[in-house]
């Protein structure tokens, strides 16, 4: 069997297959894994954490220039922070700002008594290093858990502060009631906040973990034996039915933006829809993991003000 190259880009793919563009609901077979309602479930729980503390949580982010995505997303986190009782701090910093004067504030927020939980706002502009940046950021203070001692610390036990979205994909995976451990686990996908985590949280719980790259052979020969799926390749439509054991987890983690019959463009997962025939629990895109990664981040926030 030929290799398969999980990390490509979307390229010459102009339109998904027809049936990828069902939403996953309850009934296609597949148990459908609501990352909407269990993100609003953490949220509550944030929420009477902080009401019972009686102490003031907040949360300090930078942003980098004037992207327009980002911008938004830093509007909506806002306005998810107040409704747990978090205070939102922006600090914005122009779309000229160099490696030293963006590590420069992060350094100065580093020692600020007062910011208890720190996270960088994506694109930083592109002469500077991303993940050189996030690597300054105070680990106690990281809740987006982006700094690479965080990252290691996940071999130890520590889950506090991880990255949000290896957080969520596990939550969701517990939430099925599967018995992780000796399970058999399949992770498409090794980027280093997301993939890596992902499987070594999974290791952690002593399942057996195969963590797939762009140059795993027979991958879905290997998939068909899981029990459990996560597809975080950023490839759409790459894990069909046919790499689905019967009653298996399918996590989809993919979020990609393709273009429709009628030219509009959709999001779209790494997993196909057909797949929800075969599998036992599917998780959508969107409305799975995108909500509880939103919700992992909030109560990292309370972990780190309120340790």
């Amino acid at each position: 069997m030929a290799r398969v190259n999980i990390e490509c880009p979307l390229g010459g793919l102009a339109e998904p297959p027809e049936h990828n563009r069902r939403r996953y609901l309850p009934g296609m077979g597949a148990k459908f894994i609501d990352g909407k309602a269990l993100g609003s479930r953490v949220r509550d729980d944030v929420r009477d954490r902080i009401t019972q503390a009686r102490r003031e949580v907040r949360l300090d982010a930078v942003l980098v220039g004037a992207d327009q995505a980002a911008r938004i997303y830093a509007q909506n986190q806002a306005k998810t922070c107040k409704e747990v009782g978090i205070d939102y701090h922006l600090h914005e910093l122009p779309s000229t700002a160099g490696y030293e004067e963006i590590a420069g504030r992060i350094l100065l927020m580093n020692t600020d008594e007062g910011i208890r939980a720190l996270m960088l706002h994506l694109p930083l502009p592109a002469a500077v290093n991303t993940e050189r940046v996030q690597s300054l950021i105070d680990p106690q203070k990281d809740v987006e858990g982006v700094n690479p001692a965080n990252i290691g610390n996940i071999v130890y036990g520590r889950r506090s502060l991880v990255p949000c979205t290896a957080l969520a994909v596990l939550e969701m995976i517990e939430h099925t009631g599967i018995a992780l451990r000796g399970a058999r686990c399949v992770v498409v996908g090794a980027s280093n906040i997301v993939g890596k985590p992902i499987a070594v949280l999974l290791m952690r719980e002593e399942a057996t973990v195969i963590s797939a790259n762009k140059y795993t052979r027979e991958l879905p020969a290997l998939a068909r034996e899981a029990d459990v799926i996560v597809a975080a390749a950023g490839v759409p439509g790459l894990v069909t039915r046919e790499w689905i054991k019967p009653g298996a987890v399918v996590i989809d983690v993919g979020i990609n933006r393709v273009k429709g019959s009628d030219g509009a463009m959709r999001t779209v997962g790494d997993v196909d829809a057909a797949v929800a025939d075969v599998a036992g629990w599917v998780s959508p895109v969107p409305g799975g993991v995108g909500p509880m990664t939103v919700a992992m981040l909030l109560r990292n926030v309370a972990q780190a003000a309120l340790a």
